[in-house]
C-alpha cells in the first residue's frame, strides 16, 4: 500500500473505532450496535480496490478484536472486515468516483447483512453461539438499518478524502515535469535537425556573400 493510503486510513480507522465503542456502544440502541468501522471501511475500498479493501479491512478488524471491551476470539472479526474489505473494493469505479448514491446503498446494506451472517457463521464454527439467543434476524434487520442511517454521512466523506489522498499535488507535478521534460526532448530532438540545417544554410550563405565581397573588393583594387 502506499504510504499516503496508510496514513489516511489508519486515523479514520483509529476514530471510528472510538467512536463506535465510546459513544454509540453506549447508546443501548435496540438489537445491533451502528457498525461505523465497517463503514469506514466500505469507503476506503469503493477507492482503493480490492487489494487495499482487504488489507485495510484486516487491520481494522484485528484492532477492533484487541480494543476492550472486546469478547470474542481475536481474528474473528479481523476475517469478517477483510472479505468485506475485498468484495466492497470489487466495485471500485476506474476514476474512483461515484455517481448514483444506490450502489453505495445497496453495499452498504448487503454489508451489514453479510458481515452479521459471517460473524455468527465463525462464532458457531468456534462454539459462540451468542447470536442465537439475542435473535439472528433482529441483528440483521437493525444493523442494515443503522448503518442505512448512518452511512450518507460516513462513506462519501470517507471516499472524498481517500480520493483527495490519491490525487497527490507532489505526484501530480512530477509527473507533469517530466511529461514536459518529454515533450521538451521530443521537441528538440524532432525539430533539431531542421534548425541546424537552417543554421548550416544561413553560415553557407554568409559565407557566400563574404566571399563574393571579397572579390569584388579585390577586382575593385585591380582595376
Amino acid at each position: 500500500m502506499r504510504v499516503n493510503r496508510i496514513l489516511l486510513s489508519a486515523p479514520l480507522i483509529v476514530v471510528a473505532l472510538v467512536v463506535q465503542v465510546s459513544v454509540l456502544a453506549r447508546l443501548h440502541l435496540p438489537g445491533a450496535v451502528p457498525d461505523l468501522l465497517l463503514l469506514t471501511v466500505l469507503g476506503l475500498a469503493m477507492v482503493y480496490g480490492h487489494v487495499g479493501g482487504a488489507l485495510i479491512g484486516f487491520g481494522a478488524g484485528l484492532l477492533a478484536d484487541l480494543a476492550p471491551p472486546a469478547d470474542h476470539a481475536a481474528g474473528r472479526y479481523a476475517l469478517v472486515l477483510c472479505v468485506i474489505g475485498y468484495l466492497a473494493g470489487l466495485i471500485k469505479p476506474e476514476n474512483g468516483q461515484i455517481k448514483s448514491a444506490t450502489g453505495p446503498m445497496l453495499v452498504v446494506v448487503g454489508a451489514a447483512i453479510g458481515s452479521t451472517l459471517l460473524y455468527a457463521g465463525v462464532g458457531a464454527l468456534v462454539g459462540d453461539t451468542a447470536a442465537r439467543h439475542v435473535g439472528l434476524t433482529g441483528l440483521l434487520f437493525t444493523a442494515a438499518l443503522y448503518d442505512l442511517l448512518l452511512a450518507p454521512f460516513i462513506v462519501p466523506a470517507v471516499m472524498f478524502l481517500a480520493r483527495r489522498a490519491e490525487n497527490d499535488p507532489l505526484g501530480e507535478t512530477g509527473s507533469a515535469g517530466k511529461s514536459s521534460d518529454i515533450s521538451s526532448g521530443w521537441l528538440s530532438s524532432g525539430t533539431g535537425l531542421r534548425i541546424g540545417g537552417q543554421r548550416g544554410g544561413l553560415k553557407m550563405k554568409v559565407t557566400k556573400a563574404r566571399v563574393a565581397r571579397a572579390g569584388r573588393i579585390k577586382g575593385v583594387k585591380r582595376l
